[in-house]
């Protein structure tokens, strides 16, 4: 009997279309199965519909940015374990604090460097 091996599955929330589609190749390519989200609210849906591994979830986006989401997602005790890595064009402090105090496991700053992306990715899921 062949056994089917299930992929881990990663959601990345960002509003940004070109950022969602270069994350999504590299997770691919690194093995994982990608769910993709333009906005929080979206992503609030998808975390009820999926079983994550983990979360990259973008600071500023539209109609519900990532903090917000963050906090929601961290205060439902059915999703809190689900590391997320936030990330920001902003280059404030204050965005960093502010994106731990919600609960994010991991900060990246924009643009996007795949390498230190890819590092905490394997920090959180201890791979």
């Amino acid at each position: 009997m062949v056994e089917e091996v299930v992929k881990k599955k990663i959601l990345v929330v960002d509003d940004d279309v070109m950022a969602v589609t270069l994350m999504s190749k590299t997770l691919e390519n690194m093995g994982f199965e990608v769910v993709k989200a333009y906005n929080g609210q979206e992503a609030l849906t998808l975390v009820k519909q999926h079983q994550l591994a983990l979360i990259i979830l973008d600071q500023m986006m539209p109609k519900m940015d990532g903090i917000k989401a963050c906090a929601l997602i961290k205060s439902d005790k059915r999703f809190r374990n689900i590391p997320i890595i936030m990330f920001t064009a902003s280059a404030e402090d204050a965005d960093k604090k502010l994106s731990e105090q919600v609960g994010a496991n991991a900060f990246c700053n924009k643009p996007l460097n795949i390498a230190v992306l890819t590092q905490k990715i394997q920090e959180l899921l201890k791979i």
